[in-house]
């Protein structure tokens, strides 16, 4: 077994720093958030967070066992001692990347406030000034239920009407980009579980496509979003009716595990097809990429293995000529640390923005202007992902029985 601990001698004044503790707590937006805080012996705090979900808090509490007493500007080899570490806790995928993910987020931005410059620089170039981002909505109307969750099972609010009404509003905000959910409840008739859709159910979903194009024309980059759901037959059918519109992409038409039926229906479209949200590290989407088995590559920082390892991963998505939009549902924290991302990538896109609904969203981070403008997130110049925590805020909308940090 490889030892990643630190060997190393002491370093230069400055640089001789270790970690002292390691928090998360979860906050409850439209999804709930993963935040991660790092503290050292310098004074510097880094914040992170990992992808949503339930696990990654008490994950990253167990590795405290381990990187207490380390250099946090080790970041990579921080990284990779967690996976080795916890390899027998299936430490080479699933959420104990989720939980390395957040960690190391937090620890760029703690190299970057001890070396007095932005993550951008230290992942090693800046390629553009701001960011781009793609609104990720829902259509027509939606009601909340006493649990919280935003119900949108009501039939009108997949109407072709909805979904135009919708993508008009989102573009009058300065969006450039939209994509919305294409998985309706009729997909499921007349058999819940095939995953094969009808001939109606193709139709709807033509109509709805089209509608969004007349609502809003060609000038407005436009995606679809099917998470996982159709067989590799229905997924080209589908994918060959909406060939007319342009669309930006189409996404996940299929479930993530047969490599085969991936390639089989992106080789059967002119229309993109994007995936790469679940899968783990770069060895999980090696194939993908070089079995050009996505035409636009999809993968999550905050799951994937950090931004060192979606840095790696584009790289061989550049060597094959493909784009890469990261998947992002994250707070601003997440959000901010793919800014810094999108800076440094040449083959970067789009970036996803996922919380149209969370009207306190900006309230997170403690600043005067907004983080959104036009569609655009400018990239910080402050040292570390450049962003401050409002701890009030955290407190206010932490999930029920948890605790903040």
């Amino acid at each position: 077994m490889r030892d990643y601990s630190n060997h190393a001698e002491a370093r230069s004044a400055g640089r001789d720093v270790s970690i002292t503790d390691i928090q998360s707590c979860v906050v409850e937006g439209n999804f709930e958030w993963n935040l991660v805080k790092i503290e050292t012996d310098a004074g510097v705090t880094g914040i992170g967070e990992a992808y949503r979900g339930g696990g990654v808090p008490e994950l990253i509490e167990y590795t405290k066992r381990f990187l207490i007493g380390e250099n946090p500007l080790d970041v990579e080899r921080i990284f990779r001692r967690i996976v080795q570490e916890m390899s027998g806790h299936g430490g080479t995928t699933g959420k104990v990347v989720t939980a390395a993910s957040g960690i190391e987020i937090a620890l760029w931005d703690v190299a970057g406030k001890i070396l007095d410059l932005p993550v951008y620089q230290l992942l090693g170039s800046k390629y553009r000034d701001e960011v781009r981002l793609y609104s990720d909505c829902h259509a027509g109307e939606a009601f909340e239920l006493e649990d919280g969750y935003t119900d949108y099972a009501d039939e009108e609010a997949y109407t072709p009407e909805a979904y135009a009404a919708e993508a008009e509003r989102v573009a009058a905000m300065g969006f450039d980009a939209i994509k919305f959910d294409l998985d309706v409840p009729m997909d499921n008739d007349p058999d819940p579980y095939n995953g094969r859709l009808s001939n109606a159910a193709i139709e709807h979903k033509r109509q709805v496509v089209e509608a969004v194009r007349d609502a809003i024309g060609y000038e407005i980059d436009l995606a679809f979003d099917c998470h996982w759901d159709y067989t590799v037959e229905s997924a080209k059918r589908l994918a060959h009716e909406l060939d007319e519109y342009d669309l930006m992409w189409l996404e996940d038409v299929v479930p993530p595990e047969n490599m085969d039926a991936q390639i089989e229906v992106t080789g059967s479209t002119r229309t993109p097809i994007a995936t790469g949200e679940n899968r783990f590290r770069v060895h999980e989407l090696s194939e993908l990429i070089y079995e050009h088995g996505v035409d636009i590559l999809t993968p999550d920082p905050t799951t994937v293995g950090g931004l060192a390892e979606t840095m790696r991963i584009a790289d061989r998505a550049e060597e094959n000529y493909m784009p890469i939009s990261p998947h992002n549902v994250c707070s601003p924290v997440g959000t901010m640390a793919c800014v810094h991302l999108g800076a440094a990538i040449p083959n970067f896109d789009y970036l996803e923005y996922h919380a149209l609904e969370v009207d306190w969203w900006d309230d997170l981070l403690v600043r005067e202007e907004p983080i959104i403008r036009d569609g655009r997130i400018e990239v910080p110049e402050a040292p570390g992902l450049g962003i401050e925590l409002d701890e009030d805020v955290v407190d206010e909308h932490l999930l029920a029985g948890s605790s903040g940090f």
